[in-house]
């Protein structure tokens, strides 16, 4: 016979017993204490333990032994993954592991337009304060316009090497499918002349039109007499702001095409793929010369009398909207 005491005392463990199973369940599975969204680095190589210890000092978690216990028990963080993570309000300790275990890495962007400068691109990263540390500005023609991920804390320095990387194997790419008996010898020089094409066109269609213009200008030996090339020197890419003076137009440097022969010294920006791609595979043609023609584009002429009539065109449109 069993005593009632003995009945009380086995009620007394069930309840006990039941209560911590639901503490410890609760306390994987109930809600966390963050009161709003919040995101967290793990960093790179950091194990369960120092996880655990970053989110309870960061409030993501009540208790980091529960937290590293509880993992252990229900088989996670091994998976643990760096990065940086969004962690919702009230999440549960399973929710917070099963996220960073994730590959809902938070994504930062940022970009670089067709034909941005490089000292550019340098005041871009240097205003995301996301990312960490000093960098020099990029050598020009050296990163590849587009749209990159970085992660919060990389340096600076890390995503000028990725955009750097890119240009180069795009380059390398481009360079292997050139077209035969180009003017530029060296992808280099395809490089030097892609800029100029980028700066002198904003209109994708023409791309190899003026490319095609510029080898023919450079096979015979004719001034190149790109505008944007007087003009780097003065600003290294950014915006002049005002027309160009007379004495910068005969201004003598390593990139003035109006005093020089040949091609620049260097890129006078960073061009796109399609310029590049625009230069090694240019439009088989015999234009010496083109001026806009009022909607964005420009007018081609193989001889100096057309392209004449074509400026005497576009001045006349100039003096109709009264820029004249």
């Amino acid at each position: 016979m069993i005593s009632r005491r003995g009945c009380g005392l086995a009620a007394i463990v069930a309840v006990l017993f039941v209560g911590s199973l639901w503490a410890f369940f609760g306390g994987w599975y109930g809600s966390g204490p963050l009161d709003k969204e919040q995101h967290f680095i793990v960093p790179t190589g950091a194990g369960l333990g120092d996880v655990a210890d970053r989110l309870e000092k960061q409030g993501v978690i009540a208790s980091a032994t529960g937290f590293k216990l509880r993992a252990r028990v229900f088989g996670g963080g091994s998976g643990i993954k760096a990065g940086e993570f969004a962690i919702p309000a009230h999440a549960s300790p399973s929710a917070v592991l099963a996220i960073i275990s994730s590959d809902e890495i938070v994504r930062r962007f940022v970009t670089v337009p067709e034909g941005m400068p490089s000292i550019m691109v340098y005041d871009r990263l240097k205003a995301q304060q996301a990312l960490t540390g000093d960098v020099a500005v990029p050598a020009e023609g050296s990163v590849l316009p587009d749209t990159y991920t970085f992660e919060k804390g990389e340096p600076r320095e890390e995503v000028v090497r990725r955009m750097q990387a890119a240009m180069s194997r795009t380059l390398k790419e481009l360079w292997a499918g050139r077209a035969k008996n180009l003017v530029v010898k060296t992808p280099e020089q395809a490089i030097v002349l892609a800029s100029i094409v980028e700066k002198e066109t904003g209109k994708p269609s023409e791309r190899r039109m003026v490319a095609g213009l510029y080898s023919n200008r450079l096979r015979t030996g004719m001034l190149l007499q790109a505008d944007p090339t007087i003009i780097y020197p003065i600003t290294k890419g950014k915006r002049l702001g005002r027309r160009i003076l007379q004495s910068e137009i005969q201004a003598v440097n390593g990139y003035n095409t109006y005093t020089m022969v040949g091609l620049p010294k260097g890129p006078i920006t960073n061009p796109s793929r399609e310029s590049i791609a625009a230069v090694l595979n240019p439009a088989k043609t015999d234009a010496l010369y083109m001026v806009a023609d009022g909607t964005g584009g420009h007018v081609f002429a193989s001889t100096l009398a057309d392209h004449n009539r074509n400026v005497a065109k576009w001045f006349a449109i100039r003096r109709e909207r009264g820029e004249l």
